[in-house]
């Protein structure tokens, strides 16, 4: 078993968290995801040999990028859809 953490930007709230859980899991191989608002951090734990880079675009595609990355108003506001779909899905 293996994991990486990121700490990531645009997280809000419950919802943002929905969608960051439901997503990352759909990739082959992830056993575990857990949030933690406090930290602004994702933990994945995962199987297999998967690219952390692999983790980090679908992050950042759904609007929240590493804090080390450039945060710019597109991907706030795909973090707020994000939000949204997150909220609908409970």
């Amino acid at each position: 078993m293996k994991s990486e953490k990121f700490i990531i930007t645009n997280l809000k709230c419950s919802g943002c968290e929905n969608t960051i859980v439901n997503s990352l899991k759909k990739i082959e191989g992830v056993s575990d995801v857990a949030v933690n608002h406090e930290e602004d951090s994702v933990n994945i734990n995962f199987d297999g040999e998967i690219a952390r880079s692999v983790f980090g675009e679908k992050l950042y595609s759904l609007g929240y990028p590493e804090a080390t990355e450039e945060n710019g108003l597109l991907l706030q506001l795909k973090s707020y859809a994000s939000c949204m779909i997150g909220r609908m899905s409970n």
